[in-house]
């Protein structure tokens, strides 16, 4: 599945990627917790859905080669998450889902979890 149909089948809206939006996106995982992330057993080229909105989830999407963050619930990264995701490759999207629609909708799209 790549970044573009994740951002077309949960009505996403992009804020910094554009260019990246034919990736193909292998795995997923949804967490507020970025320390279950690091902990986690995703596979590279993954998506994140988060309604955590800070730096620290771009950190944990570098260091675990997740390439797309999804932010849930109508969540707006600010301009210095924008900044750091734009140098280091990571699409932001966000959605007005909650975490746990956004996992099924994917989820019964084809796209499954890291485990």
């Amino acid at each position: 599945m790549t970044v573009r149909e994740i951002k077309e089948l949960v009505d996403a809206d992009l804020f910094q990627g554009e260019e990246y939006l034919d990736r193909d996106v292998l795995t997923a995982c949804s967490s507020d917790m970025m320390s279950d992330v690091l902990a986690g057993k995703i596979k590279i080229q993954s998506l994140l859905l988060t309604g955590l909105c800070n730096p620290q989830v771009v950190r944990t999407a570098e260091m675990m080669d997740i390439i797309c963050i999804l932010l849930v619930r109508g969540k707006s990264p600010d301009e210095s998450m924008i900044e750091m995701a734009e140098n280091r490759g990571i699409v932001i999207l966000s959605t007005k889902y909650s975490m746990f629609t956004a996992s099924g909708i994917l989820y019964g799209a084809g796209l499954n979890g890291g485990e």
